[in-house]
């Protein structure tokens, strides 16, 4: 029962021993703990502070990297779109360059027919003459042999041919 309903001189004893050690804590242990919960408390907020500060760097990357992408994208569609003009551009180009050599040609062709077609005209024209003479010859053959007309009629023919050949 002694434990029950301890002594005044355990209690002193208890009360004396518990002092010492709770000075001591205070003195010595108290300290030490305190410093390592605040050393500790700093390194925490230091964490979460340079974790925020990665986000921010994180979000501002992002923002960069968007812009970049954006750029990009606005860079490729002006290539794309420089390069549909100038398509368009070398295919109007070819367009008119095969319109003029078409006109050209087909220029040509007129000019061409129509030095065959003069050629043709003159040479027909020469064979008409030609013909026709052989044929007033022969007639007149015909008429001053069956005839026996006078020198006069024969003249006078032959200065009509001799005008046509001229």
């Amino acid at each position: 029962m002694e434990l029950v309903s301890p002594g005044l001189g355990l209690i002193f004893w208890m009360l004396l021993s518990f002092s010492i050690l709770l000075f001591i804590t205070f003195k010595f242990i108290w300290p030490a703990i305190l410093g390592g919960l605040k050393e500790r408390e700093q390194e925490i907020a230091q964490s979460l502070e340079e974790a925020k500060n990665a986000r921010e760097e994180m979000k501002a990357l992002q923002a960069n990297n968007e812009s970049l992408i954006k750029e990009a994208k606005e860079q490729r569609d002006l290539i794309i779109k420089e390069a549909k003009q100038l398509k368009e551009d070398i295919l109007a180009q070819s367009r008119d360059q095969a319109k003029a050599e078409g006109q050209r040609i087909v220029e040509d062709a007129k000019k061409k027919i129509e030095q065959e077609k003069l050629a043709a005209i003159a040479q027909i024209k020469s064979e008409v003459a030609d013909l026709s003479i052989s044929i007033a010859e022969k007639l007149i053959k015909a008429e001053l042999s069956a005839k026996n007309k006078d020198k006069a009629l024969m003249d006078t023919l032959i200065k009509e041919a001799d005008q046509q050949l001229n």
